[in-house]
């Protein structure tokens, strides 16, 4: 495709989007570009006080700007059900749901609810949210489900045997099992919304190699140093890197199931273009069994049935 920036961005007045993670990095320049261009976005950030910091710098940027603080700690199933519970939507559904918040290469840790953290935060958490969300979804007349996975997931497998990498921790094994699972969950929610007739899409996107916060928060000890190093030399800024996701979330023409990251070498930097995921990810045998595991560790069931015999 041609070169696409966020002057592109069709006028998104009276869409509510939900965006996690967006008080920093991809998550907030996605917050700012869609209130730019008129829509309500719900900002869910595990630290509001955070939350607020950013609010007030997009404020200041776009003194229009429609924003709404919310306390979401992926890695807490508790805190999951407490924002769906409390989520004031105005006009009775949500447009638009970015499941963008993600942690990187963490040292060996569990969630709240005892789950590998970059499994139980990366996937679990978004599986359990936009679960509790998706009828709000379906209630827009284009709803839109865009969940961030990241080239990582090419080198990623799903280890069903030690889902929970209990079994000799590897932290950049599990950070790619965990996106892995993401596009393995966007492909098959968008399955099953497709089988259901529903009007609701699921989309991926990834950043490519973008410098935030993700390298300098997660990874530890030569890893860290590495990505250091590696942003400074190879990556994009998060504000090109968040463009596959906007891409994603307001174009029109996207489809179901459609894959978006940077065009350039190794899918690393560039403009928006339609990539693929990795041959797991559309099994459909893989994606069903994730699935059921995925409904049985958070307790949250879709009213979507599988497409598999």
């Amino acid at each position: 495709m041609s070169t696409w920036r966020t002057e592109d961005i069709p006028d998104q007045s009276g869409r509510t989007a939900v965006v996690t993670g967006a008080n920093s990095g991809l998550g907030l320049a996605t917050t700012r570009e869609l209130a730019r261009r008129g829509a309500r976005v719900i900002m869910a950030c595990r630290s509001t006080d955070k939350g607020e910091s950013a609010a007030s710098d997009i404020r200041r940027q776009a003194p229009e700007a429609k924003l709404d603080v919310r306390s979401l700690d992926l890695g807490s199933l508790e805190s999951i059900q407490a924002f769906a519970n409390d989520l004031d939507l105005e006009a009775g559904r949500l447009d638009l749901l970015i499941n963008n918040a993600g942690i990187m290469m963490t040292p060996q840790q569990t969630t709240h609810d005892g789950f590998e953290l970059q499994l139980g935060t990366n996937h679990l958490g978004h599986f359990a949210l936009t679960g509790l969300l998706l009828d709000t979804v379906q209630s827009a007349e284009a709803g839109r489900v865009v969940t961030l996975s990241s080239i990582e997931h090419k080198s990623g497998h799903i280890e069903f045997g030690d889902l929970q990498s209990e079994d000799g921790y590897a932290p950049r094994k599990a950070y790619r099992q965990s996106k892995l699972a993401n596009a393995i969950f966007g492909v098959e929610l968008d399955r099953r919304l497709r089988a259901a007739g529903s009007s609701t899409i699921s989309v991926l996107a990834h950043p490519g190699y973008s410098d935030t916060n993700l390298q300098t928060t997660g990874p530890t000890g030569p890893m860290k140093a590495i990505l250091k190093v590696g942003n400074k030399l190879l990556a994009q800024d998060a504000d090109t890197g968040a463009l596959p996701t906007l891409y994603a979330a307001t174009a029109p023409g996207v489809e179901g199931g459609d894959f978006y990251g940077p065009d350039g070498f190794k899918e690393m930097r560039g403009n928006p273009t339609h990539v693929d995921v990795i041959p797991e990810a559309r099994d459909p045998g893989v994606a069903s069994r994730l699935w059921d595991i995925s409904e049985e560790l958070t307790g949250i069931r879709y009213p979507l049935a599988s497409t598999t015999a």
